[in-house]
């Protein structure tokens, strides 16, 4: 916990909580007491949730390889000689799934050299803890060091919300505001709407934490919880391990919310006590009361919450989500039927557990009992199984307890302790682009294409035991709940429920060999940026705003259907030039489905356009968007619901920026997506009435007015002047603050910061 001192912190929440409640007029949430302890201005007044926005002093920022290039290139520019908080980098998007761990670390630490350079060098220059490549993913790494009950974290990784199982109020953000807190500025978001879940029973059998989440996804979907943070509560909550709840939490993301917490109860503090912090789980346990709601919220939830979901554990079924979207979910008894009516293929081509969402020791315990089970009888992996352990201190525990070797047994490819085929980082090497199959993964997005860079691959999701035991299957339809398994004699036999410890008996085997300490000294680290580098790239500062109306826009897209961040700025094989704004570019949008568009095959249209100064058709967004900037001509993109939804990958943002984009308009928008389009001095706008998003056509050219009276609250007016002559009008919302009315009008958050 370098830099906090968490004794203090708690000692100052009465008071503050106290403050709070005088200035509400009312008792606390738990996610209240978080944001009410973390102001900026302690005299703050009233906040009306959903409306007013609140100025945040987080406790650390984390950031991972390849979005945290961007963020300090960023932080460089602010001219600053150290963090202002806690910061860590953690290295682990830029390792691909190819051969198994250790021949995977080798290459990407050859083939990334120059950015691990790059990120290690800054990190020691500027005070920033170093987790080298290998040593775990960001999400696991801090819930393991540095993740405490009742303080806030911001990260440039949506996923940041794991740290919610663990109390954490942890929020996935864009690099520049991270940029911000890192300066030592407030960090501001919209004060968010609160959800209470309230969880009653005890989850049971072949159900896990991870049902927990695929449930709320049906419930929700993944635009329910945009701007508003989930918070569990209720007697259910208590039979939860820690990890299990950083499970639930991280993949919260899902939803669209804020973030996502629970109170702080007994398997808390064991887990703080097997991750050797035993002073805070100590410290935990003398102010529970200031890190759980207060009692009258529990008597009477719905006064207190903006709304009020319950989920029975008892009755809870295991659930599988996809294919394409994690909230299109059912429970695993209505899977077969399903899966023979929309005649998805039922061979399972690959399973795949780990990820930041499920790599804990309990996780891969349940997988290794159900491994073991199927070992007794023979049995082997039907389909191609891969394992991505979480971190090294999970890698090394569960190694030396004999889970590892009991998946190996089974069949299983032990990857690297990194995201790999999570986020497209999977070299896949069994099937041709285009070839229609089937995959399973206990990971939490399943977007076209995602995780193999194949659109035609189906990817559904499910708890690392289930996918485990439709590996040993071979087919989606299998549900071990019902259906058998052949025996190696040909007899068959059913799979008991798995069971595993939450924690190792022994203890975790501890190492911190991955980790890096800032130097004594910054001034004498020194960090370099090859000007002809293809990987790194020094920014320039964003123009301002010209003071004048939009006239004369060119429509470069407009986006049908769901448009995610992997659509707009997909990873894969572009995470390598995350930290080069130029080379980036040429992945804008080419994910997108063209509403106007039609392929030479008869499919819709991806990732390519028509050129309306040159009439030239199929050309891909990034080359019709630099012709446009070469011309002088801004351009806008059209969207549908929840749109920029996924990964808070701000080069989404930078990459339109920097090609000329002067706004988004969309029917309804993702958070993080939504700020990091202000941060960069865009328009994020959305359609006062949706159907006005069909009068969109490809040749129109664009106005937008009220930018010289632009104000909070006040909407902007568009004009579609069409082809023939014709034109229409409409209105247009905005969420923009006075504050961030001034980065537009600066050209960028950062321009103000300079």
């Amino acid at each position: 916990m370098e830099g906090l001192d968490i004794k203090s912190i708690y000692a100052g929440l009465d008071a503050k909580h106290a403050y709070a409640r005088k200035t509400l007029g009312k008792a606390l949430t738990l996610a209240e007491k978080i944001i009410w302890s973390h102001l900026h201005d302690a005299a703050q007044p009233k906040m009306e949730r959903g409306k007013s926005f609140a100025l945040l002093r987080p406790d650390r920022v984390a950031m991972q390889d390849a979005t945290a290039q961007m963020a300090i290139l960023q932080f460089m520019q602010a001219q600053k000689a150290k963090v202002a908080v806690p910061t860590t980098v953690h290295c682990d998007h830029l390792i691909i799934a190819r051969d198994g761990a250790t021949r995977d670390v080798e290459i990407a630490n050859n083939e990334n050299k120059e950015v691990f350079d790059f990120l290690s060098s800054a990190a020691r220059k500027y005070g920033m803890g170093f987790w080298k490549p290998g040593s775990g993913i960001i999400h696991q790494v801090v819930l393991e060091n540095y993740a405490f009950p009742g303080g806030m974290m911001i990260g440039t990784d949506s996923h940041t919300p794991n740290a919610g199982g663990l109390g954490m109020m942890a929020v996935g953000v864009g690099g520049s505001d991270a940029v911000d807190v890192m300066v030592g500025m407030p960090w501001e978001v919209l004060y968010p709407k609160v959800t209470g879940i309230h969880l009653k029973g005890t989850l049971n059998g072949w159900t896990s934490g991870k049902d927990v989440i695929l449930k709320l996804l049906e419930i929700l979907t993944v635009k329910g919880g945009t701007n508003k943070i989930i918070e569990y509560f209720g007697k259910g909550v208590e039979t939860l391990s820690c990890t299990a709840q950083a499970t639930i939490t991280n993949m919260g993301a899902e939803l669209g919310a804020t973030c996502s917490l629970f109170p702080f109860h007994k398997s808390m503090g064991d887990y703080l006590r097997a991750t050797r912090r035993a002073d805070v789980a100590d410290l935990a346990e003398k102010y529970k009361a200031f890190l759980n709601p207060d009692p009258e919220v529990l008597s009477n939830p719905s006064a207190y919450y903006d709304e009020v979901i319950e989920i029975d554990l008892d009755k809870l079924e295991p659930y599988v989500v996809g294919p394409h979207s994690p909230d299109k979910a059912r429970p695993i008894s209505k899977f077969k039927e399903e899966i023979e009516k929309e005649k998805y293929p039922e061979l399972l081509s690959a399973a795949l557990i780990g990820s930041c969402t499920n790599s804990s020791y309990e996780d891969v315990g349940r997988a290794a009992f159900v491994a073991r089970q199927a070992l007794a009888q023979g049995g082997k992996a039907a389909s191609q199984f891969f394992v991505s352990p979480g971190s090294e201190q999970v890698f090394d525990t569960t190694k030396r307890d004999g889970y590892l070797d009991s998946l190996d047994k089974m069949g299983a490819v032990v990857m690297a302790n990194a995201c790999g085929p999570c986020i497209g980082q999977w070299q896949r090497k069994d099937l041709a682009e285009g070839t229609a199959n089937s995959i399973i993964t206990s990971f939490n997005r399943n977007f076209r294409g995602r995780n193999d860079g194949n659109n035609a691959t189906l990817s559904f999701i499910g708890s690392p035991e289930l996918v485990t035991a439709m590996a040993l299957a071979g087919t989606i339809k299998f549900n071990p709940l019902t259906d058998s398994l052949k025996a190696a004699d040909g007899s068959s036999y059913k799979l008991q429920a798995p069971v595993a410890d939450a924690l190792p008996a022994k203890g975790f085997a501890f190492n911190d060999g991955g980790f890096i300490a800032p130097a004594k000294d910054g001034a004498t680290v020194e960090v370099k940026v090859a000007a002809d580098s293809n990987r790194l790239q020094l920014l320039e500062p964003f123009k301002p705003w010209d003071g004048k109306e939009i006239e004369d826009a060119l429509v470069l897209a407009k986006a049908q259907g769901k448009c995610t961040t992997d659509h707009i700025s997909p990873a894969g094989k572009w995470l390598k030039f995350r930290g080069h704004l130029d080379k980036i570019s040429d992945n804008m949008l080419v994910g997108a489905t063209n509403a106007f568009g039609v392929a030479a095959n008869g499919t819709a249209a991806i990732g390519t356009g028509k050129n309306v100064l040159t009439g030239e058709t199929g050309k891909t967004y990034p080359q019709i968007a630099r012709d446009y900037k070469s011309k002088g001509k801004g351009w806008v993109v059209f969207g549908e619901e929840n749109y920029g939804e996924g990964s808070s990958r701000e080069h989404a943002a930078m990459s339109p920026r920097f090609l000329g984009a002067r706004a988004v308009i969309a029917k309804s928008m993702a958070r993080i997506h939504e700020t990091n389009l202000k941060k960069q001095g865009l328009l994020p706008l959305k359609f006062a009435n949706a159907a006005d998003y069909d009068k969109v056509r490809e040749d129109d050219r664009v106005g937008i007015t009220g930018l010289t009276s632009f104000a909070p609250g006040k909407n902007l007016k568009v004009t579609l002047k069409h082809a023939d002559g014709s034109s229409d009008a409409f209105e247009v919302t905005h969420t923009f603050n006075q504050e961030q009315i001034e980065w537009f009008k600066a050209g960028s958050a950062l321009n103000l910061m300079n």
